[in-house]
């Protein structure tokens, strides 16, 4: 009886092995597409940011009373607290009396329409204090001054830079950059609320949590050391 003697295939073999390679090829990019969509936001380094708590630091780390705020800018109560309160704080910072911690949260992002507004308005926050830290807290009051309604469209980045630019904010092209790439939206919107928080302003003295009345000597005077 005749042997058969069969021929290998390599066509089909290296077909396979192409299809094979490809098909790591595609699952490697969804992996990597997947990795940067979750990936954390760049973190605002330098200027007067406190990296690892969120906050921007506004005065002497060294002061004998600290001062924590947590404020939405979109919160209509945090802007009372502010026009309420906001120059006796301030008159405490700029005397060495206190450190002031603001802390910009993000709970109001779907309170407008498109949402992001508070993380937009948060990350131009970040991006003025790291490039531009003497005039960071008039662009807060600023931002306040110009506060949208909830349930608006929020202010465009545009408005945002105009209002820096008017608060005497050094808008370089870099920080204008930062400012409508949304640099620091991710990272404002991986910060919260501490977990004994109820809502925004959230406002501790010295460690202890106060209620507030919008009156500065029972929120900050009377937890002074």
């Amino acid at each position: 009886m005749a042997s058969t003697v069969r021929k290998t295939n390599w066509f089909a073999i290296w077909v396979s092995v192409i299809a094979v390679v490809v098909l790591v090829g595609v699952t490697g990019v969804v992996i990597a597409i997947n990795n940067q969509a979750t990936a954390p936001g760049a973190s605002p380094s330098g200027g007067i940011v406190d990296t690892d708590a969120g906050a921007v630091v506004f005065g002497d780390a060294d002061a004998p009373n600290t001062i924590e705020t947590y404020v939405d800018f979109l919160c209509p109560y945090c802007n009372q607290f502010e026009q309420a309160e906001g120059e006796s704080i301030k008159k405490l910072v700029d005397d060495g009396t206190a450190v002031l911690k603001v802390h910009p949260v993000t709970i109001l992002d779907d309170g407008t329409s498109p949402s992001g507004f508070s993380s937009r308005a948060a990350s131009a926050f970040y991006a003025i204090a790291v490039a531009d830290p003497d005039n960071a807290y008039a662009f807060m009051q600023a931002m306040y001054q110009n506060q949208p309604a909830e349930n608006s469209a929020g202010l465009t980045d545009e408005q945002i830079i105009q209002i820096a630019k008017d608060a005497g904010v050094n808008v370089t092209s870099d920080l204008e950059k930062a400012i409508t790439k949304n640099t620091y939206q991710s990272f404002a919107q991986s910060k919260g609320l501490p977990s004994d928080a109820t809502g925004t302003p959230h406002v501790v003295v010295n460690g202890t949590a106060v209620s507030v009345t919008y009156s500065f000597d029972s929120d900050i005077t009377a937890h002074l050391k």
